[in-house]
C-alpha cells in the first residue's frame, strides 16, 4: 500500500476559474473504465510544459512540443492505456487525428490541443475507440472535476495524486490546483508520469516558459522510483490570467516569487505522491546530500543512492545494510571525492565517518530507524556549501509481481 498517503479529499481541491475538466469511458485497456480526460481551457490562457529525454519519445510528446510553438492551447486531452509509444509516424497520425476531433467539437485549431497518452508502449493507439468518447467528456466539463480527472489518468497507481494551495499575490487571491500520475518507470528526465498544475494568476508567457522548468527541478525531477525514465514523461504548467492580479512579467518580483512558491508547492506534494505509491513500495525516503562542491554533484551522489536496487530492498527487508548505500557514494562517478570526509546519518544516527563505521554506531540503531515508514539518508560530504534532496521508495516483492503482470 501507499506510504502515508491517501487519495485527496475533492473539497480540497479548489477550481482554477478558466480551467473545465471532462471524464469518460472509451475502454482502451478495459471495459468501463474511464480512462479519457479532457481539460478545457478559457481564451487567453498561457500553456507551458517540460517533457522527458528519452530519444524514444511518445508521438503525443512529439505533437505537444510542435502544438505549443504555435500557442494559444485552448485544450488538453489525455488517455490511459495506451502510450501511443515506439508507434512511428502513424503514431504521430492518431495523435493528431485525436487533436482535430477534439478542435472540432470546441470549434477551434487543431494546432491548439495538446494530447497525451500513458499505458501500454509499441501498440497502436485506438483512436476508433478514444473518438467516440469524446463527446461525453465534453458533456462532462464542470471546473469542479479535479478528483474525477486524478483517478482517470491513473495507470498501476493505487492512490490519485492531486493538490491545491490558495494565496495572495498583488492584493488577489490566486488559487494553484494541480493533478499527476506515476507510480513506475519513473526517474527524471523526466519520469512515467504525467502532470498538470493551473492556475489562475495573470503571468506572462516567458516567464511561465521560465517557471516551469524551474518547479520540475524541484519537484518532478527530484523524484526516483526505479531508474527508468518513461517515453511519455510531461509537465504542464497553464495560468488563466482570470485572477484580477497586474500581470506577471518579472521573473526577478516578489509577486513572481509568490506564485513560483505555490507552484513548487503543489507539484512537490503530487511528486513526493509519486514515490509514495512507488509500485509496490512499503517505504518513503528521502536522500539529502549536503555540503557538496556544487549541486550537480550532490544530485549525482543521490540518485546513486535513490536508484540502487541494492540499497531499495535492503530498505524493504529493514535491513541496516548500509555498507550499500557506501557504495553507492562511491561509485556515483564524483572521481575526486574524499571519502575520509564524509559523514553518512540514518535518521539521526551516525552510521559512517571518516571512512568507515562510525564508533558509536550499533546495529540496533540502525534496525530501529529501518522498520520507520519514512525515513532520510543524509550524506554530508564537506567539501563546500551545495545541497540536493532526493525522494525514492524501497522495492517490494510487489515491485516485481505489478511490472510482471503489467499487460494481464
Amino acid at each position: 500500500m501507499p506510504v502515508n498517503l491517501a487519495a485527496p479529499d475533492p473539497a480540497s481541491l479548489h477550481p482554477v476559474a478558466g480551467v473545465s475538466l471532462g471524464i469518460a469511458s472509451a475502454g482502451i485497456k478495459k471495459p468501463g473504465r474511464r480512462d479519457i480526460t479532457l481539460i478545457e481551457l478559457a481564451a487567453g490562457s498561457k500553456v507551458a510544459g517540460v517533457f522527458t529525454q528519452n530519444r524514444f519519445c511518445a508521438a503525443p510528446v512529439t505533437v505537444c512540443r510542435q502544438h505549443l510553438e504555435s500557442g494559444s492551447i485552448r485544450a488538453l486531452v489525455i488517455n490511459t492505456g495506451n502510450a501511443n509509444a515506439g508507434t512511428g509516424e502513424e503514431g504521430i497520425r492518431r495523435a493528431r487525428q485525436t487533436c482535430a476531433a477534439v478542435a472540432k467539437m470546441f470549434g477551434i485549431a487543431a494546432e491548439q490541443v495538446l494530447p497525451f497518452s500513458t499505458g501500454v508502449i509499441l501498440e497502436p493507439l485506438p483512436v476508433d475507440k478514444i473518438l467516440p468518447a469524446l463527446p461525453a467528456a465534453k458533456t462532462d466539463l464542470s471546473a469542479s472535476h479535479w478528483s474525477e480527472a486524478a483517478h482517470a489518468i491513473m495507470t498501476t497507481d493505487i492512490v490519485a495524486k492531486a493538490a491545491s494551495v490558495q494565496t495572495r499575490i498583488g492584493g488577489r487571491t490566486v488559487t494553484v490546483t494541480g493533478i499527476a500520475k506515476g507510480s513506475g518507470m519513473i526517474h527524471p528526465n523526466m519520469a512515467t508520469m504525467l502532470g498538470y498544475v493551473a492556475t489562475d494568476a495573470a503571468v506572462s508567457q516567458a516567464v511561465l516558459s521560465q517557471m516551469v522548468k524551474e518547479v520540475a527541478d524541484v519537484s518532478f525531477n527530484c523524484v526516483t522510483v526505479d531508474g527508468d525514465t518513461s517515453t511519455n514523461d510531461s509537465f504542464i504548467l497553464i495560468a488563466t490570467g482570470q485572477a484580477g492580479n497586474a500581470e506577471i512579467a518579472d521573473a526577478a518580483s516578489a509577486d513572481c516569487a509568490a506564485l513560483k512558491a505555490a507552484l513548487s508547492e503543489v507539484s512537490i506534494k503530487l511528486a513526493q505522491a509519486m514515490a509514495r505509491d512507488g509500485e509496490g513500495a512499503t517505504k518513503f525516503m528521502t536522500v539529502q546530500i549536503e555540503r557538496g562542491r556544487d549541486h550537480a554533484e550532490c544530485k549525482q551522489i543521490a540518485y546513486a543512492i535513490a536508484r540502487s536496487p541494492l540499497v531499495k530492498t535492503a530498505f524493504f527487508a529493514s535491513d541496516p545494510n548500509l555498507g550499500r548505500i557506501l557504495a553507492a557514494i562511491g561509485y556515483a562517478g564524483v572521481m575526486d571525492l574524499d571519502v575520509n570526509a564524509i559523514q553518512v546519518y540514518l535518521g539521526e544516527v551516525l552510521v559512517a565517518e571518516k571512512g568507515g563505521r562510525a564508533a558509536s554506531y550499533t546495529e540496533a540503531q540502525g534496525a530501529a530507524v529501518m522498520k520507520e515508514a519514512e525515513i532520510t539518508i543524509r550524506v554530508i560530504l564537506n567539501r563546500g556549501d551545495a545541497n540536493a534532496t532526493v525522494w525514492t521508495c524501497d522495492f517490494s516483492y510487489d515491485y516485481v509481481k505489478i511490472n510482471a503482470e503489467y499487460r494481464t
